[in-house]
């Protein structure tokens, strides 16, 4: 059966592309010719300019319907929000032309600040000509109508399992959304427990790799010897106990998606083979002298943070701009506020109908409990303390008291309290940095600290340093 209304607004978004007037500013000359070709014959009237500083004699000759806007120009502004500053410029000459940001992988967060300053959409570099028309028609519908089709994340569930109405989960969703469907190389930061392969497979979910292998491999736990043979793949007889040929986790996930999780616990040996596969995109098994080309989309996790990642000491840092293009912080389950509440009234549903006990409601003591603790197990801490508390508990709500967190992740959250608490260690820190910082000179140190070089002096006699 043909879905008509469907057709008409296929058909509605076409005559709208078909009458656009679209002005296109870039630096770059090669994108300007490019996007032009493409939409010569597609809309009523293609302009383009280099120079964003002529949008105010361009706007006031002439109206358009849509501007397609870069957000990086070699302009004297030259503070790195050039896209948005312009795209202030459109909306203070008045135009009501919709605008679109060219963006490349690294601004996609100050692309989606954008958006939150006005502008419809963004696209990125390199992007197919099918998917810049699909995002061209939809600003222009919603130009005309003021809706657009696009899925928004505001329902607080980007799939079965990742769920969040708070302000900062939304904004991953977005995020998500928008560089699912590009091939970018995703790298997911944050604690353990936050749900970071959770995102990994939203990514892969929400990609055009959906149909194909989705492969996730916890590279921080395999030992150095089976590092290469898990990964790469082995020949018969390559090794000890190689009985068979056997394909690596690269060539499972061909066409589809790679998730390497714990990537920061890796070896600069195994760093260096995993830099090599990703730079020539073909993988060897042991023992083969035959490369075989690979194809897949790249996601990797750490719970480290991504200045201690840097350190090259501990991490190559030509691997982690390969496997960078695009990074997503996961924040810990104590900053997301009543998605706490969200979380555990999600958990309780399942575990009741797990153990096969009726749904339990939270009350007002068990809202309180859960509100006020720290989770230092974050996601998964609460989901093993709500299936803890379904289990034992022998009315029809879930109560303050059935509310027992683990005391595995108590005591770890004791064990972490800093050092730093007790004040005389503060200060005697504080001025071991600053010394150090000026590679011990006392008078620089002392300035920087707010002493006489004599206070100074007898701080240091103090702490024995």
């Amino acid at each position: 059966m043909v879905n008509l209304q469907s057709t008409n607004q296929g058909n509605f978004k076409d005559m709208l592309l078909k009458n656009a007037s679209i002005l296109i500013i870039d630096d770059d000359p090669d994108v300007l010719t490019a996007v032009r070709l493409m939409l010569k014959t597609q809309v009523k009237e293609v302009l383009t300019e280099k120079n964003p500083e002529n949008l105010r004699a361009i706007l006031a000759k002439q109206t358009f319907d849509l501007i397609l806007l870069d957000m990086n120009f070699t302009s004297s502004i030259n503070t790195g929000n050039e896209g948005l500053f312009w795209l202030k410029k459109v909306k203070e000459f008045k135009s009501d032309a919709e605008v679109i940001m060219i963006t490349a992988y690294g601004d996609i967060d100050l692309a989606i600040r954008c958006l939150k300053e006005g502008a419809a959409d963004f696209v990125v570099k390199p992007w197919h000509n099918e998917k810049l028309l699909v995002t061209i028609k939809e600003a222009l519908n919603k130009k005309t109508t003021g809706k657009s089709n696009t899925t928004p994340a505001g329902d607080g569930i980007i799939n079965k399992e990742l769920l969040g109405e708070s302000s900062i989960m939304q904004d991953i969703f977005y995020k998500i959304q928008k560089i699912a469907p590009t091939d970018a190389n995703i790298l997911i930061l944050g604690e353990n427990g936050t749900g970071k392969d959770l995102i990994a497979k939203a990514i892969h979910q929400q990609s055009l790799r959906s149909n194909q292998p989705y492969v996730k491999v916890d590279v921080g736990a395999l030992a150095d010897s089976l590092f290469e043979s898990e990964l790469f793949g082995h020949k018969k007889g390559a090794f000890t106990d190689a009985r068979e040929d056997r394909a690596g986790r690269f060539e499972a996930a061909n066409d589809g998606t790679l998730f390497l999780d714990e990537i920061a616990n890796i070896s600069l040996h195994q760093q260096a083979k995993l830099l090599s596969v990703l730079q020539n995109r073909q993988v060897m098994r042991l023992g083969d002298n035959r490369a075989i080309p690979i194809d897949i989309r790249l996601v990797c996790a750490t719970n480290v943070p991504l200045q201690e990642l840097a350190n090259e000491s501990r991490f190559r840092k030509d691997l982690i701009y390969r496997i960078n293009t695009v990074e997503i912080m996961v924040p810990p389950l104590r900053k997301r506020g009543n998605d706490i509440i969200l979380l555990a009234n999600h958990f309780s549903k399942f575990y009741c109908t797990k153990y096969l006990k009726p749904c339990l409601q939270l009350d007002q003591s068990a809202i309180d409990k859960m509100l006020h603790y720290n989770y230092p197990g974050n996601v998964r801490e609460l989901q093993y303390t709500i299936e803890r508390a379904v289990i034992m508990a022998e009315e029809d709500v879930l109560s303050g008291n059935d509310i027992i967190f683990s005391p595995i992740e108590s005591s770890r959250s004791l064990e972490d309290e800093p050092d730093e608490l007790n004040l005389s260690l503060v200060e005697k820190n504080t001025i071991l940095r600053v010394i150090e910082k000026h590679s011990g000179n006392i008078s620089k140190a002392a300035k920087e600290l707010g002493l006489t070089r004599t206070a100074l002096y007898r701080r240091l006699s103090k702490y024995d340093i």
